[in-house]
């Protein structure tokens, strides 16, 4: 067992529509947030079943530290090729801006877990977006809260 306990801490399972040209099947906690301050801190986990998060873009300001495992990262361009494929192992950090493009990531072929930290003056941590790079769904802190406190 590593330094992180995942044991301790409850799980949402997000699965996705079986239409979509990539797997969605990933889990996440809620470690601390300050709805105020736009700011929540979540791990997330990937098994080694290529379940990914859904498509989304980052529009807030987000470290990453790779915890356990890989992350696996595919930036999405405009006409919706995937390019620039990023491989993070455990124990590599990042710092995303919040300007970046739309990106798959799912775990390794043995999974992965990273944390994120985001922080947002507004709120808005990323949107969901459909394939067509259309959002979806906007996701905030209070939202990203209400969804795992009544599904985890």
């Amino acid at each position: 067992q590593g330094f992180f306990d995942p044991d301790q801490y409850r799980w949402r399972q997000v699965e996705g529509d079986e239409a979509l040209s990539y797997k969605v099947n990933h889990e996440y906690t809620i470690l601390g947030s300050d709805v105020e301050a736009g700011t929540l801190d979540m791990v997330v986990r990937w098994k080694g079943d290529g379940g990914h998060c859904p498509l989304h873009r980052h529009t807030a300001v987000t470290t990453i530290l790779v915890l356990e495992g890989e992350q696996h990262l595919w930036d999405i361009h405009p006409d919706g090729e995937r390019r620039k494929h990023t491989i993070r192992q455990a124990g590599d950090y990042a710092l995303t801006l919040g300007d970046g493009l739309p990106h798959l990531e799912r775990g390794g072929d043995q999974g992965g877990m990273a944390f994120f930290g985001a922080h947002a003056a507004d709120g808005l941590l990323y949107e969901i977006l459909a394939e067509d790079m259309s959002v979806l769904a906007p996701v905030t802190v209070e939202s990203l809260l209400s969804d795992w406190h009544e599904n985890a």
